[in-house]
């Protein structure tokens, strides 16, 4: 058993760091499927951009078309003010005129408005292609990356698994099992040694009995509180042991070990 242990506290390391080189192997791809996803929305969004340019340089042309229309509406309603003869004709043109002005004013209104947001559009663009471009890079930069780390990643993970394969020879599969579980769900520890009546893993004190039977070195056991293996190491709080082994004498022995037994033997006659 003595041998056993010292394989499992030399296996703990290696577990430990096979399940953390295990654990890097599957977050070096998420970095660049991460910047995959933020170029894929920029592509999205640049597609978006272009089809609003477009539909925006179709709105300025009806809008010029308009605006045209509206200023030749204006002339012809201002000739025929030469060509009136009552003061009704006179109204009516007049308030012909105002309404085509006023129409032709909202037009060149909005058509400054648009051609102004048409060229923030275009600026917009021309940033998001230097963007994506830039992105791009990024994404050829971390997909060179990814493969060369994990390249390097998998080299030491096949190290780790033949010092593995080394150390796993004589201990029982249920035990390198648990033994493995409990590596993973305990940070890395899954074997500590237990001084006087303390478990060294959660600083537990344990039952005299069970760390008695530690000690013994007869049988794998397991913390009741955290789980991990335990095993005897010397230490300066042994003397915990000592006093609750005398303690245990005591009670065992009984009354029969403090009382004079002719005492009762008249009792008994």
């Amino acid at each position: 058993m003595v041998e056993v242990f010292d394989k499992l506290r030399t296996l703990q390391g290696v577990l430990a760091d096979k399940f953390v080189i295990l654990e890097e192997i599957k977050e070096i791809p998420r970095t660049l499927e991460t910047k995959i996803e933020l170029l894929n929305h920029g592509k999205r969004t640049y597609i978006e951009k272009h089809e609003r340019l477009d539909k925006t340089k179709e709105e300025l042309k009806s809008l010029r078309f308009a605006l045209d229309d509206a200023e030749r509406a204006r002339e012809e309603s201002e000739k025929q003010m030469e060509l009136i003869s009552t003061q009704r004709e006179f109204e009516a043109l007049e308030k012909e005129i105002k309404d085509a002005q006023l129409r032709e004013q909202s037009l060149r209104k909005s058509l400054l408005a648009k051609e102004k947001f048409y060229s923030e559009l275009q600026e917009q663009i021309e940033e998001h292609e230097m963007l994506m471009e830039v992105q791009e890079e990024e994404v050829k930069t971390e997909s060179e990356k990814k493969d060369s780390l994990l390249k390097e990643k998998q080299n030491e993970l096949d190290n780790l698994k033949k010092q593995e394969e080394a150390l796993v020879p004589g201990i029982d599969e249920t035990i390198l099992f648990k033994f493995e579980r409990i590596i993973k769900n305990k940070e890395g520890i899954g074997i500590v040694p237990v001084h006087g009546l303390v478990c060294q893993g959660c600083h537990m004190t344990l039952p005299f009995q069970f760390v008695n039977e530690v000690r013994l070195k007869e049988d794998f056991k397991f913390c009741p509180y955290c789980s991990r293996v335990l095993y005897w190491e010397e230490s300066d709080l042994d003397e915990q042991v000592g006093a609750k082994a005398a303690d245990i004498e005591i009670e065992e022995a009984g009354l029969a070990d403090f009382v004079d037994s002719d005492e009762f033997d008249d009792l008994l006659e």
